[in-house]
């Protein structure tokens, strides 16, 4: 269920949500991460969350941050530490953006 600012943001701008659910090819780095050569970059955002969640990798002082293992540095640019806030910019890097 999406909230309601989200739902009308989608409603105005269908291209949104394509953005978010079409499938693309990945890099090596991030297919070797996810275990696919195309998904949308909703579904690896899943996928990067859920790995998180799976391996602890939550700060437990700011569940705010993520202190990121070696793995999740590969795709992360090697950042040893990201905000959560910070993680969809850091996989949309590597969604280009179609051309117009």
């Amino acid at each position: 269920m999406l909230p309601q600012r989200a739902k009308k943001a989608i409603t105005d701008n269908p291209k949104k949500l394509a953005n978010l659910i079409d499938l693309a090819n990945l890099p090596t780095k991030l297919r070797e991460f996810v275990g696919q050569s195309q998904i949308s970059r909703l579904g690896c955002f899943i996928r990067v969350w859920s790995y998180i969640k799976t391996n602890n990798l939550q700060d437990p002082n700011n569940r705010n941050v993520v202190n990121c293992d070696e793995k999740l540095k590969s795709i992360l640019l090697g950042k040893p530490q990201v905000e959560l806030a910070d993680l969809p910019m850091l996989i949309k890097h590597y969604f280009p953006k179609e051309p117009k």
